[in-house]
C-alpha cells in the first residue's frame, strides 16, 4: 500500500504547492496547461474574427455604416493576433527536455501567455454581436443637390411666409398654390434645403402624392426616411406602425407635393396638430380649394415679374447682356412665355444658339398662334412647350416621323411622377420602329439614349438620381396627352383603373397602370386595329399570387401591335399567333401559360424580356423565333437555376444581345455559333469556364460574374445608364484566365477575388495596359505582387490611364502599384483609392501625376514606410490639388503622411482622419532626408471642415507653421490619445529646431466661424488648441469636450478687453448643446453663456491653480463657470438653462453652491441625469421649486460630498422674499426616477422631504452607503400622525442596498411599511439602529416594516417577530444565499 500512497501524497502536496505558492511559482508547474489554454483560445480569436470580419465587410457591401465597438473590436483582436503569433512561434521552440529541462524560457514564455490568456478571453466574451452594422441615416435625395430656385419677389415673398408659418405656434399645415410650371416643386425643395441645413427639424421628408397616390409607395419612402421596416401589410396597419414611429421624433417637416384633392394624412400615417405638434405639413398645389379645405395656412406664389422673367430667360438662352437686335426680339419671345419659369425653361433651352431668323420666326409663330384650348389645366404653358415640341429635330427620311418627338411621346405613356427605366424606354422605342436606318440593337441604343439626352436639354425630360432612369414633369406629360388626343398618334393613359374605359379603335397607343384584379367589364376580346403600343399593369398592392387575369383572346384583333409590356399579369400565349407584327414583348412579374408551346408563329418578334414571371420551361420551341435580337431572362420559372436546353442558344443566330441573369447551366462553346453577339450578361460557376481553347468573343457591353460574387455591380450589365457597361467579376478562380483575353482589352469595371496564379495585371493579364478600366477591385489574390511589372519596359506602355477607383484587400503578397519604370499616364484619372490588409506594402504612390485624387484611405498596412516617393525632380508637378478625402488606419510604421510641398498643393482638403498609427510623428513633414522646401509659406487648407486623430501616441503636433486663418471651414475637431501632442495648431520652431510654444502668437486673433464640435480627449503633454482665437471666435459651436488633458492651459486666449471679465475668459457660444471639461487641472478659469445647453459635465476643473477670488459680475444672461471657483451656474431669469439634461459635476474642490441665487426662479423640466462625486465643500442642490420640477429625473447619483446636508432646501432655508420659498408648492413628484445613489455623504440628514407618501413608480435601483448622519430614508416633511397603518410600494424596485449607515433608524417614515413586489436583491449591512425588518410573504413580495412599540408587541409576535430586524442581510431571489423569513 506503501507503494501506492507515496505518489498520491507527493501529487496532494504538489497540488497545494500550486495552489498556494507565490503565482509566480505557477508559471513552473502549470506550464502545460497555460499553453494548452492559450492555444485554444487563440485558435477561437481567429474563428471569432473571421466570422466577424465576413459580417463587417457583407454589412458594408450594404452600405451600411459599422457600430465603433465592432470595428474597435476587430482591430483590438487583429492586433492581439498578430501581438501573439510570435509566442505561438516561440512555443514549438521551446521544449522541456526530460534531462535537461530549460527552466529560463519555459518561466518567460508562460508568464508571456499567462498575460495574454484573459486579454483573448474578455475578447472573445465581447464579441457576440447582434449587428455589426446599421443603415446610413437617410437625408432625403431631394435635397442634396442644389435646386434652380430662383429669386423672385414672389418666391422670396412666399419663402418668407412659409417660413413664418413653420415657426409660428398653433400652425401645423401650411398650402402652397399657384399655376403649373410656376415652380411650387422647386420652391419646396428649397424650403426643405434650408429647414435641414439651419436644423430646424429633427428630420424633413419629401413625397409626392400626383393625381393618383400610390400609398404603399409613399408609406415605404417616408418609413424609410425614419429607419422604419413594417411588420403588417395593410394599409391601415402599416399607416399606425408609422404613425406611432413618427410621435417618437421631436420636430418634423413633411413636404407633400402635388395634392390634387382633400386628403386624411393619417391615412398614411403622418400625425399631426394634437396627435403631434412639433410636425408640420407644407402641402404644394394648383388648386386653392385644396388647402381651403385641409385648413391650411394659405400661400400663393405668383409668376415673374417682367425683368425677371427677362433675367431667367437670358440666362437659360446662354445670351449676352447688350442692347442687340437679337435680345431685342428675344425680349418678345420671353414676354410670351407670361412669367412661368417652366415655360421660360423649356423655351429658352429650346432657342439656345439659334440664329437670329429662327429667333424672328419663332417670335412670329407665337404672335400668329391660334387660342389653344385646356388652358384651365395647363394655363398659358402650352404654347411655349408646344413651341419647344416642334424645335425638336430629327425627322426619319424613311418613315417621315420625328424619333425624338416620338421618344418623348414614349415617355408620357410610364406613370405620373415614376421613374422611367431607360432600358424597358429603348425595348419599346426599338418595337415602336425608332431608327429604323441603324440595323444593330447596340447602335438603337446609343441613338435613343442620344435622344433622351436632347429631350433634357430641352427641358422636356428631367434627369433623376439614378443613373439608368428618367423622369418627366407631370405638366410636361399632361401636355404630352394633350398633343395625342387627336391627330395621327393617338394616345390613351389611365392610371388606377377599376373600370374598363370607353375607348374607340383610333388609339395607336394604349397604358393602363394599376388595374384592380376585379376590374370591371374587362373585355376578352377588344379590336384595335391601329394599335402599335400597349402597356398593361395589374394592381399594385395586390397579394403575391393576386394577377390581372387576361384572356389570350383579347389580343387577337391587336394586328398593327409592335409592342406588348405587361407587368402583373396572368395570361396565356394562346392567341399571339395572331400578332404578326409584334417586336417586343416584355413581361415583369407575371405569370406566363403555355409558354414553350406558343411562339410557334412569332416570327417578327425582336425582343424578349422575361423579368421575374413564372413560366414552364425554357424550351426548344425558342430556336422559331428566328428574328430574335435580344432575350433577357431574369429570375424567371420557379427553379433557383435556369435550365437551358443544350444546343439551343447556339441555334439562335440572329441573337445580338444575351443577358440570363440567374444561375444557369449553358454550355459557353455554343457563344461561338453567334456571329452577331455583341452584349452579354451572365451569371457563371467556376467549372463552366472551359479549361482549353475557348476565349470569350469581343463584346461591345458585357457583365459577366464567374464564382460566388456578392453583386459587386448589380444588374448593372443591360442597363445603359449605369457607370459601367462592361463588367467582370471572377471569384475563387485558380485556372488560366485566357479565356476572358478578349474582355481585357475594354473591360471597365473589373473584380478579381481569391485569384491565383496572377502576380501582376500588367503585362500578365493584358500587354495593353487596360487603359480603359474605371474600376478595379482586388481580394485575397495572394500571388500577386504588383499591379505593374515595368521591369523590362523603358516607360513607353501607356497603363491605367482611366482608372478612377482603386480597391485592394487583404493581399498578403502585395508589395506595390509598380515595379520599374512607371508607364506614361499612370493612374492620372484616379480619384478614389482603398488599401486594406496589405502585409508587406512599403510605398504606394511613386507617380506624381495624381491630380485628380480626391478619396485616399488606408487600413491595416503594418510595414508601410512612406505613401508618397516622389523624386526631387518631379516634385514641380507632383499636386494633390483635387484631394478631399484622407482617412488612414493602423499604419504602424508611417512616421508622417504629406510631405510640405504636397501638403501646400492640396487645397480642397475637406476630411483628415488618422487613427491608431503609433509611430506617426508629423502629419505634415519631411518623409526624406534630402527633401527641401523652397516656399516657407503656412500651409492654408481652407477647406478643411473635419479633422480627427486618434491613438496617434508619438504624434507631436499636428499641423507646423500652419496658419489658422487658412482652416476657417473647420465644422469638427476630434483628437483622441496622442499622448505626445503639445499643440493643435500654430506650432513655429526656432533656429535649432526645438518647439516654441506661445500662448499668443502675433497680434492677430482669428474666429473659427463654422466649427460646430471641438473633442480633445486624452493628451497628456497638450498645452494649447487654438491660441491666437478670440472667445467670440466660435459662433456656430455646439460641442465642446476637453477631457483627460493634465497639462491643459487654455482652449484660447484673448487680449480683447470685451472678451475679458476679471481673471476670466468670457465665451459666448449661443448654439452650445453639450459642454464636457473633466481631468484638466491646468485649464484656465473661463464663464460660458450657453442658453440652449443640453449636457454639462465638469470633472477635475483648475483644482491645480489656485482659486479664482474675483467674483463673477451679474451678466444680461446665465452663465456657466468653468474653472475652481465656489459657484457653477449664474442664473438670470426662470427659464436659464431650461434645456439641460444631463448634469455631471465631479472632484470640484471649491465648489459650494451649483445655482448663485436660489431666490431665482429654475426650471429644470428636462433634466434626466444628475451624477454628482467628490464635491467636497458642496451644502445644498435644490430649492423645493427647482424639485418640483424634476418630472423628467431619471437618474441620480451623488457620491463623496462630505458637506452635504440636504438634497433639497426645506422652506424655512429660502429666503421668504422668493418665490421658491411660496408655500403653495405643489408636492414632489419623480414619476421618472429609475436610479438613485447616494454615497460618502457624511453630513446627509435625509433624502427626500416629501410633503406626502413619496411617488417613485419607476424606480428600480436604490443604493444608500456609508453616510454616517442619515437617519431616515424617506421621510415626511409634514408631521402627520399615522393612525392605521399605510402602505408605500415600489411596484418596479429591483436592488436595494444599505450599507455602513450607523444612524439609520427607519427606512420609511412611522405608520407607514414598504412592498417591493419586483426585488431581486437585498443588501443590508453594519445599520445597528435599524428598526425596519424585513420578511417575504405568500406572493414572493419582499416587505419591510417599522419595529413596533411595546404596548402593539403582542400583535407584533403574531405578524412580523420573525422579521429580520438590525442583522446583516445578503438575499438575492432565486440564488440561494441567505434567506429571507416567510410571513403570511
Amino acid at each position: 500500500m506503501a507503494e501506492y500512497a507515496a505518489p498520491a501524497a507527493v501529487e496532494i502536496v504538489a497540488d497545494q504547492a500550486k495552489e498556494y505558492a507565490s503565482p509566480y511559482l505557477r508559471y513552473f508547474f502549470r506550464y502545460g496547461e497555460i499553453v494548452e489554454d492559450f492555444k485554444n483560445q487563440r485558435e477561437a480569436l481567429e474563428l471569432k474574427k473571421e466570422r466577424v470580419k465576413i459580417r463587417v465587410d457583407e454589412a458594408e457591401r450594404q452600405n451600411e455604416l459599422i457600430h465603433k465597438d465592432v470595428d474597435n473590436w476587430l482591430t483590438s483582436a487583429e492586433k492581439e493576433l498578430k501581438e501573439t503569433q510570435n509566442l505561438k512561434d516561440e512555443i514549438d521552440r521551446v521544449k522541456c527536455f526530460e534531462w535537461c529541462p530549460k527552466w529560463g524560457w519555459r518561466y518567460s514564455l508562460s508568464k508571456k501567455l499567462a498575460e495574454k490568456i484573459p486579454i483573448i478571453s474578455k475578447l472573445l466574451e465581447t464579441s457576440n454581436f447582434a449587428q455589426v452594422g446599421y443603415r446610413r441615416p437617410l437625408q432625403g435625395i431631394e435635397f442634396i443637390r442644389s435646386t434652380d430656385f430662383m429669386h423672385s419677389k414672389s418666391s422670396k415673398s412666399a419663402f418668407n411666409q412659409i417660413m413664418e408659418a413653420i415657426n409660428a405656434k398653433g400652425v401645423n399645415m401650411i398650402g402652397l398654390h399657384g399655376m403649373p410650371g410656376v415652380g411650387k416643386t422647386t420652391l419646396a425643395k428649397e424650403v426643405g434645403k434650408h429647414a435641414r441645413e439651419q436644423k430646424l427639424f429633427d428630420k424633413v421628408v419629401m413625397f409626392t402624392m400626383s393625381e393618383n397616390p400610390n400609398i404603399r409607395t409613399i408609406q415605404d419612402k417616408v418609413a424609410e426616411m425614419f429607419g422604419l421596416n413594417f411588420d403588417k401589410n395593410t394599409e391601415e396597419g402599416r399607416a399606425e406602425e408609422l404613425f406611432r414611429s413618427m410621435q417618437r421624433v421631436n420636430k418634423i417637416l413633411v413636404i407633400v407635393d402635388d395634392l390634387w384633392e382633400e386628403f386624411k394624412m393619417e391615412s398614411i400615417g403622418i400625425p399631426f396638430g394634437d396627435d403631434h405638434e412639433g410636425c408640420k405639413i407644407l402641402l404644394t398645389t394648383r388648386r386653392q380649394q385644396v388647402c381651403t379645405k385641409m385648413n391650411c395656412k394659405e400661400i400663393q406664389l405668383g409668376i415673374l415679374s417682367e425683368d425677371e422673367a427677362w433675367v431667367l430667360f437670358r440666362d437659360k438662352a446662354g445670351l449676352e447682356n447688350d442692347c442687340s437686335t437679337l435680345n431685342d426680339v428675344a425680349k418678345e419671345v420671353a414676354a410670351q412665355c407670361k412669367g412661368l419659369p417652366l415655360a421660360i425653361v423649356v423655351v429658352a433651352k429650346a432657342l439656345k444658339g439659334e440664329s437670329l431668323n429662327e429667333w424672328r420666326d419663332t417670335n412670329q409663330r407665337f404672335k400668329d398662334s391660334t387660342h389653344l384650348y385646356d388652358e384651365e389645366v395647363l394655363g398659358g404653358v402650352l404654347e411655349p412647350l408646344k413651341l419647344s415640341y416642334d424645335y425638336l429635330k430629327g425627322i426619319n427620311q424613311m418613315t417621315g416621323i420625328n424619333d425624338i418627338q416620338m421618344c418623348f411621346l414614349l415617355c408620357s405613356l410610364f406613370p405620373e411622377d415614376e421613374e422611367i427605366d431607360i432600358e424597358i424606354l429603348i425595348t419599346c422605342g426599338i418595337g415602336v420602329g425608332l431608327f429604323p436606318y441603324v440595323s444593330l440593337i447596340e447602335d438603337k441604343r446609343k441613338k435613343i439614349v442620344e435622344a433622351l439626352k436632347k429631350l433634357q436639354k430641352s427641358g422636356l425630360l428631367l434627369e433623376t438620381y439614378v443613373a439608368d432612369t428618367i423622369s418627366i414633369h407631370d405638366v410636361i406629360r399632361d401636355f404630352a396627352h394633350w398633343l395625342t388626343k387627336t391627330g395621327e398618334n393617338r394616345f390613351m393613359v389611365k392610371d388606377t383603373l377599376e373600370e374598363w374605359p370607353h375607348m374607340d379603335e383610333s388609339y395607336t397607343a394604349i397604358a393602363l397602370w394599376n388595374c384592380s384584379s376585379i376590374i370591371k367589364k374587362f373585355p376578352d376580346k377588344m379590336e384595335f386595329s391601329k394599335l402599335k403600343t400597349l402597356f398593361l399593369e395589374g394592381e399594385r398592392k395586390r397579394k403575391r399570387d393576386d394577377f390581372l387575369v387576361v384572356s389570350g383572346t383579347f389580343f387577337e384583333e391587336m394586328k398593327a401591335l409592335q409592342v406588348l409590356l405587361l407587368q402583373r399579369v396572368s395570361f396565356s400565349l394562346e392567341g399571339f399567333p395572331s400578332l404578326p407584327n409584334l417586336k417586343t414583348l416584355c413581361c415583369h412579374d407575371c405569370m406566363l401559360k403555355n409558354f414553350s408551346s406558343s411562339l410557334t408563329n412569332m416570327r417578327s418578334l425582336e425582343i424578349l424580356a422575361l423579368i421575374d414571371t413564372e413560366i414552364d420551361e425554357i424550351s426548344e420551341e425558342l430556336v422559331k423565333l428566328s428574328a430574335l435580337k435580344y432575350l433577357r431572362l431574369s429570375n424567371v420559372g420557379v427553379e433557383r437555376e435556369m435550365n437551358i436546353p443544350p444546343n439551343l442558344v447556339s441555334r439562335l443566330t440572329s441573337l445580338q444581345e444575351l443577358h440570363v441573369i440567374p444561375k444557369n447551366n449553358l454550355n459557353l462553346l455554343e457563344l461561338n455559333s453567334l456571329s452577331r453577339l455583341t452584349a452579354l450578361s451572365l451569371r457563371l460557376s467556376t467549372n463552366q469556364i472551359p479549361l482549353e481553347d475557348f476565349v470569350l468573343p469581343k463584346l461591345q457591353r458585357y457583365a459577366i460574374e464567374v464564382g460566388e460574387c456578392y453583386d459587386m455591380f448589380g444588374e448593372a450589365f443591360i442597363r445603359i445608364g449605369k457607370a459601367f457597361i462592361r463588367t467582370l467579376n471572377i471569384q475563387d478562380f485558380s485556372s488560366s484566365l485566357s479565356a476572358f483575353n478578349n474582355l481585357f482589352c475594354n473591360v471597365e469595371a473589373l473584380s478579381l477575388g481569391n485569384v491565383g496564379g496572377q502576380k501582376n495585371i500588367v503585362p500578365s493579364m493584358d500587354e495593353m495596359g487596360l487603359n480603359e478600366l474605371t474600376s478595379l477591385q482586388l481580394e485575397s489574390c495572394n500571388d500577386m505582387e504588383f499591379l505593374i511589372d515595368a521591369k523590362n519596359d523603358q516607360g513607353s506602355t501607356v497603363a491605367f490611364s482611366n482608372l478612377v477607383e482603386l480597391d485592394i484587400k487583404s493581399m498578403v503578397s502585395f508589395k506595390g502599384l509598380c515595379y520599374g519604370l512607371s508607364p506614361t499616364r499612370l493612374l492620372q484619372n484616379l480619384k478614389q483609392v482603398f488599401i486594406k490588409d496589405c502585409e508587406e506594402l512599403q510605398v504606394i504612390f511613386q507617380t506624381p501625376l495624381l491630380s485628380n485624387l480626391t478619396i485616399l484611405r488606408l487600413h491595416s498596412l503594418p510595414k508601410l514606410k512612406r505613401i508618397w516617393e516622389v523624386k526631387p525632380s518631379h516634385r514641380a508637378i507632383a499636386s494633390l490639388q483635387s484631394l478631399k478625402v484622407v482617412s488612414i488606419e493602423s499604419c504602424h510604421n508611417l512616421k508622417t503622411i504629406f510631405s510640405p510641398f504636397l501638403a501646400l498643393r492640396m487645397s480642397h482638403l475637406q476630411e483628415l482622419d488618422i487613427r491608431y498609427c503609433y509611430r506617426l510623428q508629423q502629419v505634415i513633414g519631411f518623409g526624406q532626408e534630402d527633401e527641401i522646401i523652397e516656399n516657407d509659406s503656412p500651409l492654408c487648407w481652407s477647406k478643411l471642415r473635419i479633422l480627427r486623430i486618434e491613438f496617434c501616441i508619438n504624434l507631436k503636433y499636428v499641423c507646423a507653421n500652419t496658419c489658422t486663418q487658412g482652416l476657417q471651414s473647420l465644422e469638427s475637431v476630434y483628437i483622441r490619445s496622442c499622448y505626445q501632442l503639445i499643440q493643435v495648431f500654430n506650432m513655429e520652431q526656432n533656429k535649432h529646431g526645438h518647439d516654441i510654444v506661445l500662448p499668443e502668437l502675433g497680434s492677430q486673433n482669428h474666429c473659427w466661424t463654422k466649427l460646430k464640435t471641438l473633442r480633445i480627449v486624452d493628451c497628456q503633454r497638450l498645452k494649447y488648441v487654438f491660441a491666437n482665437t478670440l472667445s467670440q471666435g466660435f459662433p456656430l459651436l455646439e460641442s465642446l469636450h476637453l477631457e483627460n488633458c493634465p497639462q491643459l492651459l487654455q482652449v484660447f486666449s484673448s487680449t480683447k478687453e470685451r472678451d475679458v471679465i476679471g481673471d476670466h475668459i468670457l465665451l459666448n457660444v449661443p448654439f452650445l448643446k453639450d459642454l464636457v471639461v473633466s481631468n484638466c487641472p491646468q485649464i484656465s478659469c473661463f464663464i460660458v453663456q450657453a442658453q440652449l445647453i443640453e449636457e454639462l459635465d465638469l470633472s477635475n476643473v483648475g483644482n491645480s491653480r489656485q482659486l479664482c477670488n474675483t467674483d463673477v459680475p451679474v451678466l444680461n444672461e446665465g452663465s456657466i463657470v468653468v474653472g475652481n471657483h465656489e459657484e457653477v451656474f449664474q442664473v438670470q431669469g426662470g427659464y436659464s438653462f431650461s434645456r439641460i439634461k444631463k448634469l455631471k459635476l465631479g472632484n470640484l474642490l471649491e465648489v459650494r453652491v451649483i445655482w448663485n441665487d436660489f431666490a431665482q426662479v429654475v426650471t429644470l423640466e428636462n433634466l434626466t441625469t444628475l451624477r454628482l462625486n467628490d464635491c467636497t465643500k458642496l451644502r445644498y442642490i435644490f430649492s423645493p421649486m427647482m424639485a418640483c420640477s424634476l418630472s423628467h429625473l431619471v437618474d441620480l447619483s451623488i457620491v463623496r460630498c462630505e458637506e452635504i446636508e440636504r438634497l433639497i432646501l426645506a422652506k424655512d432655508q429660502v429666503s421668504s422674499s422668493s418665490s421658491n420659498g411660496d408655500t403653495s408648492l405643489q408636492p414632489m413628484s419623480f414619476p421618472n426616477l429609475t436610479r438613485i445613489v447616494v454615497a460618502n455623504c457624511k453630513k446627509l440628514n435625509s433624502l427626500f422631504p416629501f410633503g406626502f407618501v413619496p411617488v417613485l413608480p419607476k424606480l428600480e435601483i436604490l443604493i444608500v452607503e456609508r453616510n454616517s448622519k442619515l437617519e431616515q430614508v424617506f421621510e415626511l416633511e409634514e408631521k402627520v400622525e399615522v393612525v392605521a397603518e399605510e402602505e408605500m410600494k415600489f411596484d418596479k424596485l429591483e436592488i436595494l442596498s444599505l450599507e455602513e449607515l450607523p444612524g439609520l433608524i427607519h427606512f420609511c417614515p412611522k405608520g407607514y411599511h414598504s412592498v417591493f413586489p419586483a426585488m431581486t436583491y437585498l443588501k443590508v449591512r453594519d445599520c445597528p439602529k435599524l428598526t425596519t425588518g424585513f420578511f417575504i410573504d405568500s406572493q414572493e413580495f419582499v416587505h419591510c416594516k417599522i419595529k413596533l412599540v411595546e404596548q402593539y408587541a403582542v400583535e407584533e409576535s403574531t405578524t412580523v417577530k420573525n422579521a429580520i430586524f438590525n442583522e446583516n442581510i445578503y438575499w438575492s431571489r432565486g440564488r440561494g444565499e441567505s434567506q429571507l423569513p416567510h410571513i403570511a
